[in-house]
């Protein structure tokens, strides 16, 4: 089958465009730079592979996706979910030959978040990537052996199909105020990836948790922006979310210059208080706390660019 983006679907998010408009990509750092090297110079090469002419029958999808689950958690997902793949969840202008995704998540360690931004929590989140692109490889591995064709889609970027609303159809959690979902029990701190195929599987539903409500009462994340990018009121242009609510939208103008300045900044991930931060409880020995030293330093002037890209609004301005 044969599936191309809907006339609503955004654009693929522009790094190299969006970093020259603020003059170029700001954060040199070896660690990180080691990282992204180690990812498009090692996993890439990975995506793809041979697939078993053997095909191994199952008695149902819902055998089948209950097999891809438990793999994806045994290879190291903190949750893993499936959702039927739409036009509107494929980027602009791309395809895709494939019905369900398997999307994954795996939870960025709070310790590495105690204080934001900083060379620890940047750090952390390409370490996650890395990590967590070794689990949709070897995920799209197994499903290679079972006898079915897969598509990687790494949580780096670059893919064909949109994480964030594939998640929420597979249950992953609700969209916060912040434009990252939040999880029941990962809350905001995790990074997604996906894999793609036409295995015959079960899907899974949304789920409501409240989440969205919580949201609309607390601005933990909006008052601590330090670009002022987090919206006060939901922004009905942006068109409705899998519980019928109107998308809170982040002004990505006023945000990336920051965030590219900054240690990918992730100021509003840590201060998240939902669920009275049950999801920050690291249990490996460390000493930790549930409120992370913040450095807010006065942010650049926002920047847009002139190519095509997602909408969001220009808030304060």
């Amino acid at each position: 089958m044969l599936m191309r983006s809907s006339e609503s679907s955004p654009p693929a998010f522009q790094w190299d465009d969006w970093y020259a408009s603020i003059g170029g990509r700001n954060i040199n750092d070896a660690d990180m730079n080691q990282l992204l090297k180690d990812i498009k110079r090692k996993q890439y090469p990975r995506f793809r592979g041979e697939v078993s002419a053997q095909q191994q029958p199952f008695a149902s999808p819902a055998e089948a996706a209950k097999a891809i689950k438990d793999k994806a958690l045994a290879l190291g997902a903190g949750d893993a979910g499936i959702a039927e793949i739409e036009p509107s969840d494929i980027y602009k202008g791309r395809e895709i030959h494939d019905r369900y995704a398997i999307v994954v998540g795996q939870r960025m360690h709070w310790k590495a978040f105690q204080q934001v931004p900083s060379h620890e929590s940047a750090l952390e989140c390409l370490r996650v990537y890395w990590s967590l692109g070794e689990v949709v490889i070897g995920l799209a591995e197994y499903i290679r052996s079972l006898g079915y064709a897969c598509t990687v889609e790494h949580p780096l970027g670059d893919s064909d199909v949109l994480h964030i609303p594939l998640a929420l159809k597979a249950g992953f959690g609700e969209l916060g105020r912040h434009g990252s979902i939040i999880h029941p029990k990962m809350g905001p701190l995790f990074r997604l990836g996906s894999v793609i195929t036409s295995m015959p599987l079960q899907t899974d539903s949304p789920i409501d948790a409240g989440i969205a409500k919580f949201c609309d009462h607390c601005k933990a994340c909006r008052k601590y922006c330090p670009a002022d990018a987090i919206p006060d009121e939901r922004s009905p242009e942006a068109g409705k979310d899998h519980l019928g609510h109107d998308r809170y939208v982040v002004d990505t103008g006023r945000c990336f210059p920051y965030f590219s300045k900054h240690y990918y900044c992730s100021i509003c991930l840590p201060v998240c208080v939902y669920q009275h931060k049950e999801w920050a409880r690291d249990f490996e020995g460390f000493t930790t706390k549930l409120w992370p030293d913040i450095d807010m330093q006065e942010p650049p002037e926002p920047k847009d660019t002139d190519t095509g890209t997602h909408w969001y609004p220009r808030l304060k301005r």
